[in-house]
């Protein structure tokens, strides 16, 4: 009776802590919901889950300390070091991965739990259960996804009937899910055929889909992972694990569903009828030429303007081009031509990831506006510089019923003055269609690598600032 007494000091102190750490991990959150504070939010959020983590050392009965600072150890330096190499270019996939390891965590806490019997009551084994089916399909769904942003998975495979198949698995998980629930002791056959299920479900449901809906399923996986951990928080009664996952699985939903309404898509329509990347066959016939312009002439016209607003895309983040882009800007401005620059909400592979090579090149913040802020602004524009973006431009998206993307917000680059377009080659967008930005009176495209386009620029630039 006195060892258990004594364990009531221990226990006060441990989830005093654990609130402490959620209170400050909230706070990290709200900081990283703008450009201005989010360093500061992730060194926040990062002490504070480096806190929980030591904290959880000192629970009562705790076993096997040598294989979890092994664990942490090991997992320590393979982030660090990743983390130290990834390209900026590559962030997606990385967080992708990451992503997915959440996910594949809360999976396992509910596997070993349903291994060692330690999942009593109906409300405790419904959460793990759940835990387990949303962390599976999230671990798998982002390795599929890391697969595609990595390269390594460069189509998007539809099954005949797919959104057949995917209801089939989810229904073979629940049921599975269900007998589980319901039985005193999970039989391990089901168990395992549970998991089996659940991991296909995610590669099924994440395999078609493409780049352009890339974006929405990364923030849908993040909030999968942050309900799942949430849930075996609650299973193993640790109040760190239920508030983060919780806060990650809310904000997640509502980035979910900010970015599906910027792309004026439901969430289903993203998972069940994705814009895989292969040619739609949809939309009208777009008329008129397609009209060439040099690098000299595309500096006169944005070394001369008033205002020039730049569009980048994720072909920008290929060329590894910010640098250059923000070399170019700071000419211009010397010369008396204000600049800003325009992000799409899905522009990019994740949530934000044109904001981030910004500020990694050097952008200062109030530079960048989103659509709702600088769609305004294109009409007095002299000069739209789209660098390797695409589909967020294309102004079929107003007119065009039977275009794939009709109805998706777009940037208003077809109304500044003149607008150039740096792009690779003339292929479409992810969404397979011709984008009629391209054809129309007031557009000229220059042909190349972004990083090589803008340089050439800048020299000319260069050469009329003399």
């Amino acid at each position: 009776m006195s060892a258990q007494f004594s364990q009531f000091p221990v226990l006060g102190f441990i989830h005093a802590a654990y609130f402490a750490v959620a209170v400050v991990f909230i706070l990290g959150l709200k900081a990283m919901s703008s450009p201005v504070t989010a360093r500061r939010g992730v060194v926040w959020a990062g002490y504070a889950m480096i806190a929980a983590t030591v904290v959880t050392f000192a629970w009562p009965g705790m076993q096997n300390f040598g294989l979890m600072v092994l664990a942490i150890a090991i997992g320590t330096v393979v982030a660090w070091v990743s983390g130290k190499k990834v390209a900026m270019t590559d962030m997606p996939q990385m967080v992708a991965i990451y992503n997915g390891m959440g996910g594949g965590a809360a999976a396992a806490i509910a596997a070993l739990e349903f291994a060692r019997g330690e999942v009593h009551g109906p409300v405790v084994t419904t959460l793990a259960v759940l835990g387990a089916l949303i962390g599976s399909v999230a671990f798998s769904g982002s390795c599929v996804a890391f697969a595609k942003l990595q390269g390594i998975m460069k189509k998007a495979w539809r099954l005949p009937a797919q959104n057949g198949v995917n209801v089939l698995l989810a229904l073979g998980a629940v049921a599975l899910g269900v007998m589980i629930i319901g039985a005193e002791t999970p039989d391990p056959r089901h168990v395992i055929a549970f998991f089996v299920l659940a991991l296909v479900l995610g590669v099924i449901l994440t395999v078609p889909i493409g780049g352009a809906d890339m974006p929405v399923v990364i923030s849908l996986l993040n909030a999968f992972t942050g309900l799942a951990v949430g849930m075996e928080g609650y299973v193993l009664g640790n109040p760190a694990l239920i508030v983060a996952g919780i806060v990650v699985g809310a904000s997640g939903t509502l980035l979910t569903q900010l970015m599906a309404k910027a792309m004026n898509r439901p969430i289903s329509n993203v998972i069940f009828t994705p814009i895989s990347g292969a040619a739609a066959g949809g939309g009208e016939a777009v008329e008129g030429e397609q009209k060439e312009v040099g690098a000299m002439d595309a500096a006169a016209l944005m070394r001369y303007a008033s205002k020039v607003i730049i569009v980048p895309g994720y072909g920008m983040a290929v060329a590894g081009a910010q640098h250059k882009v923000w070399e170019m800007t700071e000419m211009l401005e010397e010369a008396g031509v204000e600049v800003v620059f325009a992000i799409h909400p899905v522009a990019g592979r994740m949530p934000g990831h044109m904001n981030v090579l910004l500020a990694e090149a050097g952008v200062p913040y109030e530079k960048i506006f989103d659509l709702e802020e600088i769609n305004g602004d294109f009409a007095q524009a002299d000069v739209a510089l789209v660098i390797g973006a695409n589909d967020v431009v294309n102004p079929s998206a107003r007119t065009d019923k039977s275009s794939p993307i009709f109805g998706m917000p777009i940037l208003n680059a077809d109304l500044a003055q003149n607008v150039i377009v740096v792009k690779r080659g003339k292929g479409t967008g992810y969404s397979g269609i011709e984008n009629a930005l391209f054809y129309k009176e007031n557009t000229r495209l220059l042909y190349g690598s972004a990083q090589q386009a803008i340089g050439e620029v800048i020299q000319h630039v260069k050469a009329m600032s003399v």
